[in-house]
């Protein structure tokens, strides 16, 4: 396994937006910040910033591309809103630049347009320089690759979903109500959706690539 670099919090522009109190102690655990367009409304709420600025600002309030547009104590990666990749594209490219090798826990990245929400899905589960997590309110998902595993402690009576993202997905789930061995999930199919932890559980991609969810 590589070692990681550093932990970015990225924060992304969906309509829905984490907590104050979610954002501070994600940021708090993080090296950097990232602020994809709206997002950087988002940190501003919960008095924060960013160490990193990505976005073609149509999206973020007027404050905050005034602050984009006069920044001095943070980075501005602006872009022209006639691009070819979203803004999450592009700051993920930004933070595999920066950082090589770095985990990536992305929030504000769940809700909105169904379309944008399996768009963010896509791009977070083809990066692969490191781990990824997904971290709301309500859940966190982690994105499993082929040789990872999740173990998940202290959840016992939550509800805890898998789905693959990726052709000829092979998982495992053990300290689950309805355990899986090496058995083979259908791309975003329903076989690992609703299960329940009943103890430490640990879960294992052998093949392919899939999204864990463990709701709060």
């Amino acid at each position: 396994m590589r070692p990681v670099a550093c932990k970015v919090l990225v924060v992304c522009g969906s309509p829905v937006v984490a907590s104050a109190d979610l954002l501070r102690r994600l940021a708090g655990e993080c090296d950097h910040v990232v602020a994809v367009d709206r997002g950087l409304d988002a940190l501003l709420g919960a008095g924060l910033s960013c160490d990193v600025y990505v976005g073609d600002a149509d999206t973020v309030s007027d404050a905050g591309r005034a602050l984009v547009d006069a920044a001095t104590d943070f980075e501005v990666e602006r872009h022209d809103p006639y691009k070819d990749y979203t803004d999450l594209a592009l700051a993920l490219d930004s933070v595999r630049r920066r950082w090589l090798g770095a985990e990536v826990v992305a929030t504000c990245a769940t809700g909105g347009r169904p379309d944008m929400a399996l768009s963010v899905l896509g791009l977070l589960a083809g990066y692969d320089d490191g781990p990824v997590w997904i971290a709301e309110d309500k859940v966190v998902a982690r994105i499993l690759r082929a040789g990872e595993s999740w173990t998940i402690e202290g959840a016992e009576g939550k509800t805890f979903s898998i789905i693959a993202v990726a052709p000829k997905t092979e998982v495992s789930e053990h300290g689950l109500e309805w355990e899986l061995d090496h058995s083979p999930l259908g791309l975003l199919a329903d076989t690992g959706i609703s299960n329940v932890v009943r103890s430490t559980a640990t879960i294992q991609v052998h093949a392919g690539t899939a999204i864990a969810y463990l709701y709060k």
